[in-house]
């Protein structure tokens, strides 16, 4: 029996000469040496020994079995611990820790496997992943035209970039110049687009630049309708020309604005003065109108054609009135115009014909004809005469149908 009460006489013995022997199933084998104490006492030596190797053992069961060991270095210390039992200087059931020792390999090498077949998955799916994030990327050096957005992605795809792990070196390393290709196709096409729109943007600024120097040469005219047109065309032409650097930009269009308010506040202060004038105008054209109205032109037809005729001399003197109230105070002088008209040419038609002012004129005129044709039959001047037997004989018939009319 050993110190700690158990009998390891099953698995070894001690001889007469102190030699310790273990026992197994394939016999007996020398294990080491034992004087210094009872048999007993080598025994239990040489069991602790084996004590310690079923308790590695038990460790590595554990560690396998938790999935915290790596199953191919515990596969390899398992080889290790089953060749080395066949010598090892221990007294135990070698057999059984063997038997242990078989099942947990097998257990290591299905672990092994597992793992990689794990691995391989993991680089395949690390190898697609890679694969997805340079096709991303050339796509984006080829058709993106959302520079910061797309340089900021390019940024991102680099940083998840660098956490898979697992591409063998080679693929890794052709994944690698498609994605740093990429990259460099889109820096050099965006450094083209921007080289582009900074010529485009001087461009613009150049024309934006003449836009505002002829909106600052008209900002003191003072032909108001022309001179809004071409500032509205200035607008449209500014519109239509693009944007200039942001700075340059606002500089131009703080410039342009301010001319352009320049002009319109000046003309609307004109025009407000004028307005002002032009209601005064309506005023005194309104009052004269009314004092037209009032005219009585059937009791003295000849007293009313004068005084609308000192009427409208007045009228003419007072000037413009606001657009608006032209047509309306044209319309009603007419009408009192016509009325004076009408009521003229009623009295002329009553008048009697040796009375008729119109008609003595006429007569005169024929008279004096007359005598034109005499002068000129006297002088022989045949050019004359004709000249005035036709002008006599249109005379006639102008006072013939005024007669006649009468």
């Amino acid at each position: 029996m050993s110190g700690d009460g158990r009998d390891w006489t099953t698995f070894g013995r001690v001889d007469a000469n102190g030699t310790v022997y273990v026992k197994t199933a394939a016999g007996e084998r020398p294990v080491g040496s034992w004087q210094a104490g009872t048999p007993e006492e080598g025994l239990a030596l040489f069991a602790r020994r084996f004590a310690d190797l079923v308790t590695e053992v038990d460790l590595l069961g554990s560690r396998l079995a938790s999935g915290k060991a790596d199953a191919s270095h515990s596969a390899a210390t398992i080889r290790r611990l089953r060749n080395e039992l066949s010598t090892a200087h221990v007294v135990g059931d070698i057999d059984m820790l063997s038997g242990r020792l078989d099942e947990l390999a097998v257990v290591a090498q299905k672990k092994a496997e597992e793992a990689k077949a794990a691995r391989e998955a993991a680089k395949v799916e690390a190898v697609e992943r890679k694969q997805a994030l340079v096709v991303e990327a050339e796509h984006i050096a080829t058709d993106s035209t959302q520079w910061k957005a797309a340089g900021d992605r390019l940024k991102e795809i680099l940083d998840e970039w660098k956490t898979i792990h697992g591409v063998d070196r080679k693929t890794d390393g052709e994944l690698w110049k498609r994605y740093s290709a990429a990259r460099d196709a889109f820096a050099r096409r965006r450094g083209t687009h921007f080289a582009s729109l900074d010529a485009s943007r001087k461009e613009v600024q150049s024309v934006k630049e003449q836009l505002v120097a002829e909106a600052e040469s008209l900002a003191n005219s003072e032909d108001w309708a022309q001179t809004a047109a071409r500032l509205k065309q200035l607008m449209a032409d500014w519109k239509a020309a693009g944007r200039a650097s942001k700075e340059s930009e606002q500089r131009l269009w703080d410039r342009f604005r301010s001319a352009q308010d320049t002009f319109f506040s000046r003309r609307s202060e004109v025009f407000s003065a004028r307005d002002a004038e032009y209601q005064g105008n309506l005023t005194a054209k309104r009052e004269l109108l009314a004092e037209a109205e009032a005219l009585d032109v059937d009791a003295d037809p000849k007293a009313a054609q004068q005084k609308l005729r000192e009427i409208q001399g007045r009228w003419h003197e007072i000037g413009r009135v606001p657009r608006e109230a032209v047509s309306g105070l044209e319309r009603r002088l007419r009408a009192v115009d016509e009325k004076v008209r009408a009521a003229m040419d009623t009295a002329w038609r009553r008048t009697p014909i040796e009375q008729n002012p119109l008609l003595a004129q006429m007569r005169e005129q024929v008279a004096e004809a007359e005598q034109r044709l005499e002068r000129a039959k006297a002088a022989g001047d045949t050019r004359r005469i004709k000249e005035a037997e036709e002008s006599l004989a249109g005379k006639r018939r102008f006072l013939e149908l005024a007669e006649h009319t009468g």
